[in-house]
């Protein structure tokens, strides 16, 4: 799939975002088509985090546009965006450490008007590809192992049954077979349901593998597009992120 085969599902123009007089992204334009996934890498600080959380509305965009499915939604408020059928699985998890798995996973639910079929259909759907929650569900969050955390993090957001899922560094911290797992979870709801994701991801090894396009950002700019296999070619996305460079 190509972004031009079809319009985008996301379309970002000219994004520029700031924290107070330090502007982290200085305008972006990116694509990505309805069933892609598309990976962000760069360097710590090149601002991929701070693009994902501008398009969830916090912080809010200085000037640019982004466009969700044809609608304008720069300035939308936060919960506005997630009805839209817009979720984030963010960096670090942030999880409910106090409350059960289960909890966890129906706060997801509640961020959308999702009937009680719909929430039913969707924790059927998160057990079968994350079963280790299903041993867990009376657990408190903040008990599980880091790797079973992203799974409840990931769980949690695609219980709002999202169009458009963004995932935030979803391998950092975690042991190589779980990292595998997860990565096998996104490309599996993406090839069976078709669901349209965009990853930032420490690991450009295992994003630009997964991705069916990819996006190189270096400060506050994107510097390199093309499809993931393209990128895994060249020779400076080789020397700065999968041969000993940073992630």
């Amino acid at each position: 799939m190509t972004a031009t085969s079809v319009s985008p599902l996301l379309a970002i123009r000219d994004l520029r975002a700031a924290y107070g007089k330090i502007e982290a992204l200085k305008g972006v334009d990116l694509d990505i088509a309805p069933g892609e996934i598309v990976a962000l890498i760069g360097a710590n600080g090149a601002g991929k985090s701070t693009l994902m959380m501008t398009i969830f509305g916090r912080p809010k965009a200085r000037t640019g546009q982004i466009l969700f499915d044809g609608r304008d939604i720069t300035g939308v408020p936060t919960h506005e965006i997630a009805r839209l059928r817009i979720a984030q699985s963010p960096e670090g998890r942030r999880i409910f450490p106090r409350m059960s798995v289960a909890e966890n996973l129906q706060m997801g639910a509640d961020a959308t008007d999702c009937s009680e079929a719909e929430r039913r259909d969707g924790l059927d759907r998160v057990l079968a590809l994350f079963p280790r929650l299903q041993e867990r569900l009376t657990q408190r969050g903040g008990t599980l192992s880091g790797g079973e955390q992203q799974m409840l993090a990931i769980g949690r957001a695609l219980m709002s049954r999202p169009r458009l899922l963004l995932l935030d560094e979803p391998s950092l911290g975690l042991a190589p077979l779980i990292t595998r797992q997860i990565f096998d979870a996104i490309r599996t709801l993406n090839r069976q349901d078709g669901l349209t994701v965009l990853i930032v991801e420490q690991n450009a090894n295992h994003a630009l593998k997964l991705a069916h396009r990819a996006y190189v950002m270096v400060n506050g700019l994107i510097t390199l597009r093309g499809t993931g296999a393209e990128l895994l070619q060249r020779p400076e996305i080789r020397a700065a992120y999968l041969e000993g460079g940073r992630h």
